[in-house]
């Protein structure tokens, strides 16, 4: 499929033609709803895919599933994920008996966490568990998105332009 061509489909008994473009523009602004479990990327935020289908169609969300409209959004070429569970490591004098955790998990959300801070150079976000709440252009649509979805963050701060801005120094 072209970028530019349109896909169809159906959701809720009816038939919507749909353009990787028009998402795109539809979503550009509009800042992410909490996250539980599946995501969709556009540009670089995450979505729930529910969100995304809802504000495009216009349709109720409790007519269509997250799968349904993540399967949409798969078609029209946006990544998709799931939230994973962040391991927690222990020893096995602490929990004698028990599996050794699995390990990489974490690691790999800060990893994640660092490639999606790279593409919001210049925003304010809020940060918890490794996981990017909310990114914006200004602190106080930063705090009111946490306010509005009852989420509190381990941080919030705007993403450097550069290593020296990062350090916190004047430049000479």
């Amino acid at each position: 499929m072209t970028e530019g061509s349109p896909r169809t489909v159906t959701v809720a008994k009816q038939r919507f033609e749909l353009r990787r473009e028009q998402v795109e523009r539809a979503m550009r602004g509009v800042l992410p709803e909490p996250i539980s479990s599946h995501y969709v990327t556009i540009g670089p935020r995450r979505y729930p895919p529910k969100q995304v289908i809802g504000l495009l169609t216009g349709l109720d969300r409790a007519d269509f599933t997250s799968h349904q409209a993540r399967r949409i959004l798969m078609g029209l070429g946006f990544p998709a994920g799931r939230l994973m569970p962040v391991a927690v490591q222990r020893s096995d004098e602490e929990q004698p008996g028990m599996p050794p955790p699995v390990v990489g998990i974490a690691d790999n959300r800060k990893r994640e966490l660092v490639e999606t801070l790279r593409a919001l150079i210049g925003q304010w976000v809020a940060v918890k568990d490794d996981e990017l709440l909310v990114a914006a252009s200004t602190p106080r649509e930063v705090v009111g998105w946490l306010a509005q979805h009852d989420r509190r963050a381990d941080s919030m701060f705007r993403v450097p332009e550069d290593q020296l801005a990062s350090s916190g120094l004047a430049p000479l």
